[in-house]
């Protein structure tokens, strides 16, 4: 099973910009960038957290199980 960040289809869907979200969630645009891409293997839960927040969704709907 993979696990994969919904992170760019939610940004899409609300017409968000990697950069607004960086500013709105207080972290580097970098690391947003890296999580869009899915180049990371590793994420921090206050990550997470500040991401979720952000956006003002639930852990759920950012992460997606996929059968691999």
């Amino acid at each position: 099973m993979k696990i994969r960040l919904r992170l760019q289809e939610i940004l899409d869907e609300r017409n968000i910009s990697q950069r607004q979200l960086s500013i709105k969630a207080n972290m580097r645009p970098a690391t947003i960038n890296a999580l869009c891409k899915e180049t990371t293997d590793r994420i921090y839960i206050s990550t997470l957290e500040q991401i979720c927040k952000a956006l003002n969704i639930h852990i759920h709907e950012l992460i997606d199980m996929e059968d691999k």
